[in-house]
């Protein structure tokens, strides 16, 4: 296998971006919510306009997996006033680790979270946090595993769905 290539994303990246998030959020939740509050929600987050404005956000950061040339992942970093909620200036927020389906297990989420360490020692900042649903046992498993903690949770809204993320952070430089 050719190796894996995580490169920062670009405006020009922006059709592989709502590709990769439709295909991801459908492999990964259609089976667990209703077809309409699937439909609005990725009309909402993944149309041209919403996903654009997040790549020319200077606060946000892309970053893509590519194998030959073809994008099969990616990280999304929010900074600052970006993040979803303020718990910590000095904290970077995962938006997003998105892997294609036949991807899964093959090291890319590994990847792109050893790409936002990276990014979030090299910005000094106290931590790195991120939401994920309680019942995404795969990712729960997989954010335990590399020493994220669980250390608060909020409400996500999917259409008239309500559902619980919980909170985690990993502690990036200690005191």
């Amino acid at each position: 296998m050719s190796p894996i290539i995580i490169r920062k994303a670009t405006i020009s990246d922006l059709e592989s971006i709502q590709e990769i998030s439709k295909q991801t959020f459908v492999e990964t939740f259609a089976d667990v919510n209703t077809p309409k509050n699937m439909e609005n929600y990725v009309r909402e987050n993944f149309n041209s306009e919403q996903v654009a404005s997040e790549i020319n956000n200077p606060e946000s950061a892309f970053y893509l997996a590519t194998l030959d040339k073809k994008t099969i992942g990616y990280l999304k970093l929010n900074f600052g006033k970006t993040q979803t909620e303020i718990f910590n200036n000095q904290a970077i927020e995962i938006h997003r680790i998105y892997v294609v389906k036949a991807f899964l297990g093959k090291k890319i989420g590994q990847l792109l979270l050893d790409e936002a360490v990276k990014t979030a020692h090299q910005s000094g900042v106290d931590y790195l946090w991120l939401g994920v649903w309680e019942e995404n046992h795969r990712a729960l498993q997989f954010y335990s595993k590399n020493g994220f903690v669980e250390f608060d949770k909020h409400i996500f809204t999917l259409g008239n769905d309500i559902q619980t993320d919980l909170l985690m952070r990993l502690e990036i430089n200690k005191k």
